[in-house]
């Protein structure tokens, strides 16, 4: 089985730091290189320009972080440095390097780049590798729990290969909540629950059909729980040009419990299977 490659763009701020840690705790189990990635644009030349220095200190940190995670975790970590769009050259980085997974972290204004909003969903919305979306709350932990809420009949397969994967590799209970009561989604449920049993994938299906809209239903389950990760899928345009989330979506991604969450962009050829081998 050949190595994961993990992405971790750094615009070196705090938060960069726990997405660098969240993958630092999940490359050893799922045998995974880290690359760090620093993009240069205008912000980057700014900063370097307020504080008097040239590209090269922009080699120095990420070299000077390379080796002390190499140095603490013993784990295989390289850099790339590139010029241009955040969100062109994220994603041009991750085919470049083949990343099976990149670890985004998201936040205000306090680094030297502003990845949070709009600009955070640009990114997540232009890559066909999942994207692990995480805020400042520290990670403490392996994630153990996934969430996996469903709302529609229309899930390929694919995320729940995504979803078995991980929970394999990370020794990880997945929960199915299933937001509606219909029976196209009800039986999506159990095509998923087939597949997880079939491949010795822990989960458990919790209906959750009512209440309070689907984002608050997700997120109060997901609190109550103590779970570590939410997997998420967008929705592609009708001519596959571009990835969409909804509003909920957006809120999920960006939750005020501050936990992970799994964003997947499908591909074509796999949007219309549905569970079956």
């Amino acid at each position: 089985m050949s190595k994961k490659v993990f992405l971790i763009p750094t615009d070196f701020s705090e938060v960069c730091n726990n997405a660098i840690n969240q993958a630092i705790s999940m490359a050893g189990l799922m045998d995974a290189d880290i690359y760090l990635l620093h993009v240069v644009n205008a912000e980057t030349k700014s900063w370097l320009k307020e504080n008097d220095l040239d590209l090269s200190a922009i080699d120095i940190k990420l070299q000077t972080i390379t080796d002390d995670f190499k140095l603490k975790y013993g784990v295989s970590m390289q850099y790339i440095v590139r010029e241009g769009s955040i969100f062109n050259e994220i994603a041009d980085a991750a085919k470049e390097i083949k990343a099976n997974l990149i670890f985004l972290g998201t936040h205000g204004k306090t680094g030297i780049q502003h990845l949070t909003g709009s600009f955070a969903m640009k990114v997540i919305t232009s890559s066909e590798a999942p994207i692990l979306v995480v805020q400042r709350r520290k990670i403490e932990r392996l994630p153990k729990l996934i969430v996996l809420p469903l709302t529609s009949e229309a899930g390929p397969m694919e995320k729940t290969i995504i979803a078995a994967n991980l929970a394999q590799s990370l020794d990880a209970t997945i929960h199915i909540l299933q937001c509606d009561d219909n029976e196209k989604v009800a039986e999506a449920a159990q095509n998923m629950m087939e597949y997880f049993n079939k491949n010795d994938v822990k989960s458990q299906l919790v209906i959750s059909a009512s209440g309070s809209h689907y984002t608050n239903r997700v997120l109060e389950y997901s609190v109550e729980n103590n779970a570590d990760m939410i997997l998420i899928m967008t929705n592609p345009d009708k001519n596959w040009t571009s990835f969409i989330f909804g509003s909920y979506d957006e809120e999920l991604v960006f939750n005020a419990a501050q936990i992970p969450v799994l964003c997947v962009n499908p591909r074509k050829k796999e949007v219309d299977k549905i569970f079956k081998d």
